[in-house]
């Protein structure tokens, strides 16, 4: 199965570097330089993994990436040359899976791909298996087949990364789950705990699940630790 990644970036130098690297890898890549052009090819075309500069003709990464939630939970990953931390909590605010700053590291970058495109399968192959059960906890359900958690019934919109999160912490309900722990859950290729991608993560699965994400009922802050997920038995 052929794995189709678009690259929306307008430095043609850039682009062909990154192009370079992933063909090399056997993956199949669609290029664009313009951000209008490249929700076009979204919604056109079936693609796998998406690889977004910010700042780029008719219509930026952010508006791309708001539009994509609406309809996907596809793999992003940003590639830009704004540096500054508010920056990259609105990039992953907004649901990117990674966000990565120029100039960079080509080796980095593949393997940050490649283990969004391995985590991104790992949920479809996991979910051709049939002998799994339901994992229950409070109001929330956890189908292994469907790779999906419910909450009520009701499908929670998650990324992939917003997933293995949840699942790794419904999995032990009580434990509190350290920031590197937590990071190392998305991203086992490299242990640099970053706060910041966590922090924004957890304020996301909080928003699709808390019925006040201000004041938290299932995803508890440990102050000076980390995170543990509670819930109440019916």
């Amino acid at each position: 199965m052929e794995y189709k990644i678009l690259i929306a970036e307008d430095d043609a130098d850039i682009a062909e570097l990154i192009s370079l690297y992933l063909e090399n890898e056997n993956l199949q890549i669609v290029y664009t330089k313009d951000g209008q052009e490249a929700w076009e090819i979204f919604q056109k075309q079936k693609i796998d993994l998406l690889i977004l500069d910010i700042m780029m003709p008719r219509m930026n990464g952010y508006e791309i990436i708001r539009r994509i939630r609406e309809k996907s939970q596809v793999p992003i990953l940003v590639l830009s040359a704004k540096t500054m931390s508010q920056d990259k909590v609105l990039g992953l605010g907004l649901g990117a899976d990674m966000y990565m700053t120029k100039p960079f590291d080509p080796l980095e970058l593949v393997a940050n791909i490649k283990a969004l495109a391995r985590r991104s399968y790992h949920f479809s192959s996991l979910g051709n298996s049939s002998n799994q059960n339901l994992m229950k906890r409070g109001p929330f359900t956890f189908n292994p087949e469907k790779m999906c958690i419910t909450k009520d019934d009701n499908e929670i919109p998650l990324t992939a990364f917003e997933l293995k999160i949840l699942v790794k912490m419904m999995k032990s309900p009580g434990r509190v789950f350290t920031k590197l722990q937590l990071y190392q859950v998305i991203n086992q290729d490299y242990c640099l705990s970053d706060e910041d991608t966590i922090m924004v993560h957890i304020s996301r699965i909080r928003s699709k699940i808390e019925e006040d994400p201000s004041s938290p009922r299932y995803i508890k802050t440990v102050r000076g630790l980390g995170y543990r997920f509670e819930y109440e038995d019916d």
